[in-house]
């Protein structure tokens, strides 16, 4: 029996297959064997040249081409075989027929789409892998443009069990080369880049693929795009490739393009693990400090995430932050300068909760970083460290000013909340909580610089209002300027305040800027103007008062008088005035230097009020007290140049002074009602200097209501038990009534205004005992007294028995001394 009988059908076929595939060379010199190959390995074959450097057979190429489209169930054939002959040739190093076989491959990559793409696909990725695989950079580029193509082609049918882990590592590694030529550098981190780009198109539209977003990803390609961000050599340059004719930019814009496409197409879920690498690189490499490049990194993530998800990446930013609360102050600094650069862009997109979680998170820091402790001695640390908290405050300014105005006042009142008050310090961190304190304010200030009044009732309600006006009344003077400047910004809405800074007395030239008081405005004065001026007055009587305390007190009350111009206000600034001047008489606690500034705040303040309200009257008296005290004491016209010696010790002549009566004189000329303006007339002393003011701090409305007050002492024994209300001994008739209603109400008005003089003259005038003599008829309340202590009786558990002490010619005790009804509160 002969070797071929042998053999059995498969061995046959099998060995015939092993021969064939030995002889595979279109060249090959066993022409009957080429006959026998299948018809796609001819077809195959037949596109490579004899000679490599003729490059593709293109008539060839088109009949396989043509043959693929025709049966593409052949395709997953095609690429197996081709991948084959790469190998092959990739182990020859025949680097010319690699490049036909990858072109051949790419042609027919872009030329069918059919459902069994997918098979060719597995072969080609393979035949790409192995080109990375080698260590020759020409076919390392082929790899990363022939993946490029494909990544750019969109599939019918996605592949489930495809997987780019391998890509992903190769071509990260490429964006890190390290290769000596310089051009060779390049084109092997542009190839990298190139292909990271492609692995991102070609995973991230599709869910049904590998997840791209995983850490195991990321961790690999930010570092890898930041890494040739980071080596970029001024703006990216366009350069020009003399082989190919394209154009392509340097690495460093490449990977900008891909970091921009990258978070551009990040989900809400996905940030967080793009962000992470980020933060891990810039720790990593030591980016912080200086933070140019962390500056422009964030600036691009900012400029390329969706519009909506911007305000996450601050809060990554503040997570970060809280994670490096043990590194150096400079870190930090750092960290926060970043933060206060790309907060203006998420702050637009920044609504309910999130404003205030991303105040919080500053208003934490800033805590944090005060209450650390750091040894005084240790100048740099300290220097550091306040750097650090300017920065938060800069960030929180620059994340204010982008968002409404409605949005600026919840954080105002958020951040007034957590402002400690001086009376409720912790004992033993006395100094931390004092610069809390301040800085807290400061971040008040910098959020109201960027608040544009429109309002003054939503401007400054009165949760707002009043810790505001309560902490501006503490024994820190720096604390106290702070608040006035608050509400500097807050009052200003026709940017006055830098004119009216300090006290002048030419107003003319002030060239201020002002509207007519809307009806809104005008009830905001009424409810509030009065403890506002309430507030600044007390504020002048510290005893540690500057002369910044002075001028910002000032500036605040003139905001008042320039933008709540009613006739209301008009009186209180007025009474305002005198009471100015009165504390610069009689308060001798304050420096000379002091008393002369407050004496030409008073003049200052009565001479804007005047031409504010355009009273001629008070203005033709504004310019006689000038010219008076230029002439006899020009002292008074200087503020904040007087020294101790040169305050007048014999007194200041009265001319140079503001008069109440005269003021009230020319109020009445001017037809004004100066109802308002009764309590403060009479001589200025301690007791009486805020007798205005005291009431006006239980009641809400203005001054002016004051006039409604019965000072006939009619009223006063009412709150005394057993005294009955005494009425005004007046015959009402109908000829009485009739006179009233005949009688003109200005008449009316005169006749109560002489009344009310002449019972203030009686009770200023008039000795203290005859007081009491004509109010000792019909005393009701020390007969009752006396009555009272008469009945008193032994007390119980054997106390001694308390007697009453009679009434004695020679010593009359003190409950028997007779007050006049009008002294009885």
């Amino acid at each position: 029996m002969s070797v071929w009988s042998t053999l059995s059908d498969s061995s046959f076929l099998e060995m015939l297959d092993t021969v064939l595939s030995k002889c595979d060379a279109s060249y090959c010199c066993c022409g009957c064997c080429a006959a026998l190959r299948p018809r796609y390995k001819r077809l195959v074959d037949n596109i490579f040249p004899v000679n490599p450097e003729d490059g593709l057979v293109r008539s060839n190429m088109d009949k396989l081409t043509f043959y693929s489209m025709s049966s593409p169930e052949k395709l997953d054939r095609i690429g197996e075989y081709l991948a084959q002959r790469v190998s092959r040739d990739i182990y020859r190093h025949r680097n010319p027929m690699v490049i036909i076989a990858m072109e051949a491959m790419d042609q027919l990559l872009l030329a069918c789409h059919a459902q069994s793409l997918n098979l060719f696909v597995e072969s080609f990725l393979k035949t790409v892998q192995k080109l990375l695989e080698t260590t020759e950079p020409a076919l390392q580029i082929l790899a990363s443009q022939s993946f490029v193509k494909f990544a750019n082609i969109e599939e019918d049918t996605p592949s489930y069990h495809r997987r780019y882990d391998f890509f992903v590592s190769k071509f990260a590694s490429l964006c890190h080369s390290n290769h000596p030529e310089v051009d060779v550098l390049n084109s092997l981190r542009l190839a990298g880049l190139r292909g990271i780009q492609g692995v991102v198109r070609k995973t991230v539209s599709d869910d049904l693929v590998e997840n791209i977003w995983e850490p195991v990803h990321m961790d690999k390609i930010i570092p890898s795009l930041l890494y040739n961000m980071q080596h970029a050599s001024g703006h990216p340059e366009e350069q020009t490739d003399s082989e190919n004719g394209a154009r392509n930019i340097d690495p460093s814009s490449l990977a900008e393009n891909c970091l921009r496409e990258l978070v551009g197409r990040a989900s809400f879920g996905n940030i967080r693990s793009v962000i992470k690498p980020v933060f891990k690189h810039l720790d990593l490499h030591e980016l912080w400090v200086p933070n140019d490049f962390a500056i422009y990194t964030f600036r691009v993530i900012m400029y390329s995430i969706q519009v909506q998800y911007s305000y996450a990446v601050v809060e990554n930013l503040m997570m970060h932050l809280d994670t490096s609360s043990r590194s150096r102050a400079k870190v930090r600094t750092s960290m926060a300068n970043v933060l206060a650069k790309i907060i203006s862009i998420a702050a637009g997109e920044s609504v309910g909760p999130s404003v205030l979680e991303i105040v919080n998170s500053l208003l934490k820091h800033l805590k944090q970083s005060i209450m650390s402790a750091i040894p005084v001695d240790d100048a740099e640390a300290v220097a550091d460290e306040k750097q650090f908290q300017e920065s938060l405050i800069s960030a929180l300014a620059e994340f204010a000013y982008h968002l409404p105005d409605y949005q600026k006042i919840e954080i105002m009142m958020f951040i007034i909340g957590r402002t400690p008050v001086a009376g409720e310090f912790d004992p033993e961190n006395v100094q931390a909580e004092t610069l809390l304190q301040h800085m807290l304010l400061k971040c008040l200030l910098k959020v109201s610089y960027k608040y544009q009044s429109t309002n003054f009732s939503t401007s400054l309600p009165l949760t707002f209002l009043d810790p505001l006006l309560r902490t501006s009344l503490g024994q820190d003077a720096y604390v106290r300027v702070l608040v006035q400047e608050i509400l500097h910004c807050l009052l200003d809405r026709h940017e006055n305040r830098l004119k009216l800074k300090k006290p002048c007395i030419d107003i003319c030239g002030l060239n201020l800027v002002f509207d007519k008081c809307s009806r809104a405005d005008s009830l905001f004065y009424k409810n509030h103007g009065s403890r506002i001026l309430v507030n600044l007055s007390e504020s002048l009587d510290l005893t540690n008062v500057t002369r910044e305390n002075i001028e910002a007190i000032y500036c605040t009350a003139a905001l008042v008088c320039v933008e709540l111009a009613t006739d209301e206000m008009l009186v209180d600034i007025l009474r305002w005035a005198l009471a100015v001047q009165d504390v610069a008489l009689t308060n001798t606690m304050l420096h000379p230097t002091n008393r002369i500034s407050l004496h030409v705040v008073s003049l200052s303040i009565f001479n804007l009020a005047s031409h504010t309200m355009n009273v001629a009257t008070l203005i033709e008296y504004s310019a006689q007290v000038v010219a008076a005290r230029t002439a006899k004491a020009p002292l008074l016209l200087r503020f904040n140049e007087g020294s101790a010696e040169e305050f007048p010790q014999d007194g200041i002549p009265p001319e140079c002074l503001l008069d109440f009566n005269t003021i009230a004189d020319c109020m009445k000329e001017a037809g004004k009602d100066i109802m308002g303006m009764i309590p403060l007339q009479g001589p200025f002393n301690a007791n009486q200097r805020y007798s205005w003011a005291d009431s006006s701090l239980h009641q809400p409305s203005s001054f002016t209501d004051l006039s409604n007050l019965n000072l006939d002492g009619s009223e006063s024994n009412t709150s005394s038990p057993g005294v009955s209300r005494r009425y005004a001994e007046e015959e009402v008739t109908f000829e009485a009534l009739k006179k009233v209603l005949a009688e003109p109400a200005e008449s009316r008005r005169e006749a109560e205004y002489e009344k009310r003089q002449v019972i203030c003259e009686k009770f200023r005038n008039t000795p203290f005992q005859q007081l009491v003599a004509s109010s000792a008829k019909n005393d009701v309340l020390n007969d009752t007294l006396n009555q009272i202590l008469t009945r008193i009786s032994i007390m119980p558990c054997g106390q001694p028995e308390l007697t009453a002490v009679q009434p004695n010619n020679q010593s009359m005790p003190l409950y028997g001394n007779n007050f006049p009804d009008l002294f009885v509160y």
